[in-house]
């Protein structure tokens, strides 16, 4: 039987669970993940002070269409994020103001969309948190049909709807919903370490104490030498 093009039950990361990654920044739910999760760079924050965290919901599109966008914005609970397969494409934007207003008003917590966008300034102004491949003034076509809640391939890394994604200045990182719980008191306890870490710099202990190890086992230093 063939499956169908929306999806439309899924599991999604706790309310909770979220609420508690959003605490962190991307880097640190990027390396207690085994630093996997991370999209492509190319993929940014329209504005560096954009921060976004909620649920993925996947849709994906035709380069330049987003006529399964609009659908995916009536399907989108509170919290959720839209996570565009936009193939990369710069050719035309996928979403501007008027689809970014109302994805506010129904209360989707952000867009991450692996294509451009448009209308940058407004959307600033807005306070909206949009992760994008850049901007471009033309606009999309509505014609083309696509898929709404299937795994999809975004920036280098496969999202599925309900995981956590999470964005700021440093780019996106999605976390799979089954790890989540598992990996927040890791990243609770990096934090910390990496807090002492500094700490520790700031009162002059500025040496790397792993370095020498690690230069002897890539071969740079031979056994017993330091640098």
């Amino acid at each position: 039987m063939k499956s169908p093009d929306i999806l439309r039950d899924f599991e999604r990361a706790s309310p909770e669970l979220v609420q508690q990654a959003g605490a962190f920044q991307a880097a640190i739910l990027a390396d207690v993940a085994g630093r996997r999760g991370a999209l492509h760079g190319r993929i940014a924050a329209l504005r560096p002070n954009m921060k976004v965290v909620g649920t993925a919901l996947t849709v994906d599109v035709r380069p330049g269409d987003n006529l399964m966008i609009h659908a995916a914005m009536m399907l989108a609970q509170p919290g959720d994020v839209l996570v565009i397969d936009g193939k990369a494409d710069q050719t035309a934007a996928l979403m501007g103001t008027i689809m970014m207003t109302a994805c506010q008003k129904l209360g989707i917590a952000g867009v991450v969309v692996d294509g451009a966008v448009r209308d940058s300034l407004e959307i600033e102004d807005m306070g909206f948190p949009v992760f994008s491949v850049g901007t471009n003034p033309n606009g999309p076509t509505k014609l083309v049909p696509g898929r709404i809640g299937h795994p999809v391939s975004v920036g280098g890394v496969v999202v599925r709807s309900g995981d956590l994604v999470l964005g700021d200045a440093d780019g996106v990182v999605v976390v799979e919903r089954k790890k989540l719980a598992s990996l927040l008191p890791l990243a609770d306890k990096k934090v910390k370490d990496e807090a002492a870490r500094i700490a520790a710099i700031q009162q002059g202990d500025t040496t790397a104490k792993w370095l020498d190890a690690a230069l002897r086992a890539a071969g740079v230093l031979q056994a017993g030498e330091q640098l």
